[in-house]
Order: C-alpha cells, then structure tokens, then sequence
C-alpha cells in the first residue's frame, strides 16, 4: 500500500481548535488519516476563518460531542467557558450564555438557536432544545453576547446546530448500541449517501432510561432526514425534516434537608400540596419541524439564500396542580443577499435580509388529578408575529485592520384570546402585548499580527423580550406590566497560536450592562413567575487553551493503516462578577447582591489520548465554584468538582468495516451536587440533584459499500 502518514489537529472543546463546520465529521466508521482546514465560521454570515472574526464565538465539532456519553449535550457543550447547559431534570435543559440562567427557570431564553440553518427557536422565544438527539448533531457553533447585527433578538446571544454529512463518493451505514447505569439503553441507525452534488442522510436514535432519581424516567425517539441537492453549479437546494417523540418525568425540587438525606427521592408531598410521584408530572411532547433552503450564486460577488420552515407539537405536561395540554404551530422564513466588491482597492462586504416567523398555540389548562386532566381551569389561543429586518458591512481597512458595522430593527406581537375562565372571567376577552420596535446596533474593529495572532473589540446592543411562558405562567395570569431586556456589552478579545501551532488560545474580557432584567420566582405550587429587576452589570473573562504535549513519529513504511496518535490536553474557564445594579423588591433592597444563579467561577480541563493501533482515552474534570440560590442571597448551591473518562478502541476492519468498542465512567467520585438549581424557590426547594457514579458502555458498526 502507499506510504504515507499524517498528523491532524486533534480537535478539543476550545473555539480556536474546532474544524469548518461545514466538513465531513471523524468518521467512525471508517478512520483515515487527514489534515483539518482552517476554522471557518458562519456566525456573522461572511464564512470568514475564525482569526479574522471580531466575536466570541466558540465551536465544537462532532469529535468533541463524541468524547462524552451521547445521552446529553451537557458535557460537551460546558467545555466552552462563559457558556452552561443544567438538566433539571432528565432532558429538560437550561441554557445559560454569560449569566442568563437567571430567567431561565427551563428551556432557553434570550439565546436564538437555529437547526441546520432553519429557526429552531419558536416566535414565542422558547428553544425545545430536549426535542434533539447528540448523536444527530455535526457541530455547534456559539455567537456569545448580542448578535443583532444577523440574529434579531437576544441579549445572551445565538447557537447554530448542523448535522453530519457524509464525504462526496461514500455510501455508508452505521448502528450502535449503549447501555449504562440507572437503566440507559441507546439505539443508533444511519444510513447515508454523498455525491459531488449533494448528499442524503437518514438518522434514527433511541434512548430510554429509568432515571437517578424516583419520578425521573425518560424515553426519546428522534428521526432526522437531510439531504442537500446541487442542480446547477449556481444553485445549491436543501431539505430538511425533524421529528421527536419525548416522554420524560419530573421529580421537583428538594429543600437542602431533603437534598442531603436523599438526593434520589422525589418531591414529597405536604399537607397542602402532593408530591410529584401523587401528581405523576411529567413531560410530554410530539413535535415535527419540516424546512429548505434555496441558495443562489447569480456571480462570484452576489448571492441570495432563502429560507422556509414549518413546526408543529402537540405537548401535555402535568404540574403540581394544573394539567397543560398545548397545540402549537409555527412557520416563518429568512432572506439574507450577500454582494461583494472593492472599495478604495479594498474588499467590502454587505449583507443583508430579514426573518419572519408566526406561531399559533391553543392552550388548555386543567386540574391534575394524579396525572389525568380534570376540570378545565382556562382556555387560551395564542397569537405570536415576530421579525426583523438587519443589515451589516465588514470592510478591510489597512494595516491588517477588519471594520465590522451593523444593525437590526425586530418588532414582536402577542394577541391572547381566552376564551375560557373558569376561575375569574367566564367571559372571553383579548389582549394584545406590542413591544416598542427596537433597533440594535453592532461595532467591531480586528487587527491581525500575521496568521498567528488576532486582536479585536466590539460594542455591540440587544433586547431580549418576554417569551410566551413568561408573560402567560401557568397559574392563570397574564403578565401586563414585563418589559422587554435591553442590554449593552462591550468586549476585546484575542486568539492565535503558539510555538508552530503546538499551542492555541483565545481570550476575551466583555461587560454587559442590562436593563429592565427579567428575573424568576417558584410559588409553592411549583409555578415560575418573572419581573423585571432593575439593572444588571454582567463582566467576566473567558480563556480557552489547548496544545500537543506529545506526538509520535510517522513510521517510515507502515504495513498496515494506521490511526492518528497523540495525546493533546486542553483547558476552558470563565471567571465572572455578576451583579445586580438598582433592584428592590417585596421591600427589600437587593442592590449589589451576586447575580442569582451564576458561578464566579468554572473550569473543564482533560486530556485526549490515542495510540495508532486504536486505542484512545478521554479522561475530563469539571469545577464549578458555589453560587447564589436567591435574590438575597441567603442559600447558596455548594461548588463542586466532578470527574469522568471515556476509553475504548477504534479500528478499521477489513477495509470496509470499523468498530468502536468503549466505555466510560461519570462523577467517578460519587460527588453529591445539583446540576440545574431551581431559584428563589418557594420554601427552599433549590435542588435538582445530578446523577451519583454511573458507567456506560457500548459499541458502534459502520460499513461502506
């Protein structure tokens, strides 16, 4: 066979160290030795490399998602510094982008998230991130702090998901089985082909599981279909089709008495109030999200992409006291015309488009009694119209300089009908919410020191509205007086290589000043309520590292394929103050008091081994220093360290077979914490405790024909 042997950049959860996005992703199925392109990115829409983006942005690829068990996102996505993923419960996410964990009781607020280019957030600003499966996703790609210039709408900022596609030339398949501790089970299936003119993928992934705690099982079934079609060399049309179906419970939160006698209980009930286990609460939901894209290349400077997308679920959740059974249907589109030219002899760049997006929800809301729905409490319709219309220029100054300049104006429209009241207005009335327009400008200026280094800073403002769940809770009321977040931040940053690229780092320092910030409050029967809370000052930095500590020399005449080898360690951590500025309530004073929810400090650091016969090892340790639980704060969460490793063995058999055999362990130390807290929860009930020791282990197939 032919000689040779390659080195390629091991890619580590650090946002100078991830591949183009848009790349095949490490094949399991089949290994090859490759060089790795430069990072490109696609945040702010011009596919420039990431040294020359004047951002926070951070990528991982599917090499980094693969490091850790597929049954969550939440480890691999808190290797990035300044970002957190919680699970409150099994599959129910909260995302936390520079501290806006704080009205984010669940789901994802003030952050756009977008699926293979399609809008994955909804038009009442919620993200059903739990509907994914991490084994369907090829990268993500974090835009940290206001993206108004592109995004519209968010003061946390935006996450872009891609799935995998295969190389050109290939037809491939791949199963694999996963089973672990407290009653994992994985299933894994694709199948995909790929041309020079396109691809298609078909995915399928299963995942059940009896739960750490009592009342919190789980079970997901998720389909994906992609395919991408290039009739011409000047048109490129893409599909893409998403449906889940996801079942999981809700143990509730603990009092810390409860929390330390046994983190594996549910909720119990009280004299007033039955437990989670009485009331059988729990998530359920059905949900499908159908979309294309249609890119036109009329000449090397101009370019139009277009997009369409239509959802629908149909979800029912039993709480504490109330039984939700929500219809929803959403659609919308986004234009974005891209045109390049010369300036003075100098590139410029401009975009430019708009986003709409509508969405219609019928909402019932009754009695639960043990899980069935009793009498119908209320009856609303909800109406949401949303958009935004932006546009942005980067010019090449001299002196290696990138000027970046840009703007949005969004607009948003609630209109709730109830047409039933049962417990104040049997009457049906109409309310209309219309936010005040808002325009959101961005500033950014790079200069590059050669191809090794890069220096940046930005200003740049947003607004984050109330989404739906926040201006209608689910204890009957509408929220009148909530007023939209509107945010400032001013950041410089830094990112190159080191030493013959044995070394990548990059490095930002930001402070964000919000206005009218939405905080959250449990009631007693576990209902999140929000207000507005004055003003915030949000400042932290951010350092991701990473490098080779050792690589083996090529061999001189190798008889057999070998896999890459090396081991490589990289470290990612965020240190922030974050504090409320003027804020009372409930005639109390909080001015100056640690911004609820978020930790001063996290750390992940770990290594990544892999020898030339297969074998490979991901050992990973997590800090995350303790943190206020409330307003006041009077409670606060302990910190904590955990620590966990995959290892396995990764071959490729025959020529047209692989294998990959492993296994890992997760807070190996047995740490007792809680991964998502609940805050200012009634009565103290703070704690969602995380999963004590557990191990998984399992095995992928992957053939090409």
């Amino acid at each position: 066979m032919t000689s040779y042997y390659t080195l390629p950049l091991l890619l580590l959860p650090c946002s100078v160290v991830a591949q183009q996005l848009s790349s095949a992703p490490p094949d399991t199925a089949l290994l090859r030795p490759r060089v790795l392109p430069e990072t490109t990115v696609v945040g702010y829409g011009q596919q420039l490399p990431l040294r020359r983006t004047a951002a926070a942005v951070a990528v991982l690829d599917a090499s980094v998602l693969e490091r850790f068990p597929q049954n969550a996102l939440t480890q691999a996505i808190n290797t990035l510094p300044g970002v957190r993923l919680e699970e409150r419960a099994t599959a129910s996410y909260r995302l936390s982008v520079r501290g806006s964990t704080l009205r984010s009781p669940f789901g994802v607020r003030n952050t756009k998230v977008y699926y293979q280019g399609l809008p994955f957030t909804e038009a009442s600003g919620s993200t059903p991130l739990n509907l994914l499966d991490p084994a369907l996703l090829g990268g993500i790609e974090v835009v940290k702090g206001p993206a108004a210039s592109v995004y519209g709408a968010g003061t946390g900022g935006a996450v872009l998901l891609t799935g995998r596609r295969p190389a050109p030339g290939t037809t491939r398949g791949q199963v694999g089985f996963t089973t672990g501790s407290f009653g994992l089970r994985r299933y894994l299936a694709t199948a995909e082909t790929g041309s020079a003119t396109g691809y298609l993928r078909a995915s399928y992934a299963r995942q059940s599981l009896d739960g750490y705690r009592q009342q919190s099982a789980l079970r997901r079934d998720v389909l994906a279909l992609d395919g991408e079609w290039q009739p011409t060399e000047k048109q490129t049309l893409s599909l893409h089709t998403l449906y889940s179906d996801i079942t999981y419970q809700l143990p509730g939160g603990l009092t810390r008495a409860q929390f330390e006698a046994n983190p594996r209980q549910a909720r119990p009930g009280t004299a007033t109030s039955p437990g989670t286990v009485a009331q059988r609460t729990y998530y359920a939901s059905r949900s499908a999200l159908v979309g294309g894209t249609h890119e036109a290349r009329f000449s090397e400077r101009l370019q139009l992409r277009t997009t369409f997308y239509l959802s629908g679920s149909r979800i029912n959740t039993p709480y504490l006291v109330d039984f939700e059974r929500n219809t929803l249907l959403g659609g919308g589109g986004r234009v974005v015309a891209s045109y390049r030219t010369t300036l003075a002899g100098r590139t410029l760049r401009l975009q430019g488009g708009g986003e709409g997006q509508t969405g219609f929800e019928s909402s019932r809301n009754y009695q639960n009694r043990a899980g069935t729905p009793g009498p119908l409490r209320y009856d609303d319709e909800i109406r949401t119209l949303t958009g935004f219309a932006f546009a942005q220029a980067d010019y090449e100054l001299p002196a290696g300089l990138l000027l970046t300049a840009g703007a949005s104006y969004n607009r948003l429209r609630y209109r709730i009908s109830r047409l039933s009241d049962a417990a104040t207005r049997p009457t049906a009335y109409e309310l209309e919410r219309n936010f005040r327009p808002e325009v959101s400008p961005r500033v950014a200026l790079l200069r590059e020191f050669g191809r090794n280094v890069s220096v940046y800073a930005s200003v740049s403002s947003g607004f984050s509205p109330p989404t739906e769940e926040e201006i209608r809770p689910s204890d009957a009321s509408i929220n009148q007086a909530l007023q939209a977040e509107r945010g400032t931040s001013y950041e410089v940053g830094a990112r190159g290589q080191l030493w013959n690229e044995r070394l990548r780092y990059d490095v930002a320092v930001y402070d964000l000043r919000l206005r009218q910030t939405i905080t959250t409050r449990t009631t007693d029967q576990g209902v999140q309520l929000f207000a507005n809370a004055g003003t915030t000052r949000q400042r932290g930095a951010e350092a991701a590292l990473s490098g080779w500590l050792w690589r083996p020399a090529a061999p001189a005449s190798p008889t057999i394929a070998l896999a890459p080898g090396g081991l490589r360690a990289f470290v990612s951590y965020a240190y922030n103050q974050y504090r409320f500025g003027s804020y009372a309530s409930g005639g109390n004073d909080y001015s100056g008091n640690r911004l609820t929810g978020t930790a001063p400090h996290t750390l992940t650091t770990g290594l990544d081994f892999s020898e030339q016969l297969g074998f490979y090892l991901n050992p990973t340790v997590n800090h995350q220093a303790r943190l206020p639980l409330n307003d006041a704060n009077t409670d606060y969460a302990p910190g904590y360290w955990t620590f966990g490793s995959r290892a396995g063995w990764r071959r490729e058999l025959f020529g047209a077979l692989a294998l990959d055999v492993f296994g890992g362990i997760e807070n190996a130390t047995n740490r007792r914490y809680s991964l998502g807290n609940d805050l200012n929860a009634f009565g103290g009930r703070y704690f969602q405790p995380a999963p004590g020791r557990n191990w998984y282990g399992g095995l992928q197939l992957g053939w090409r024909w």
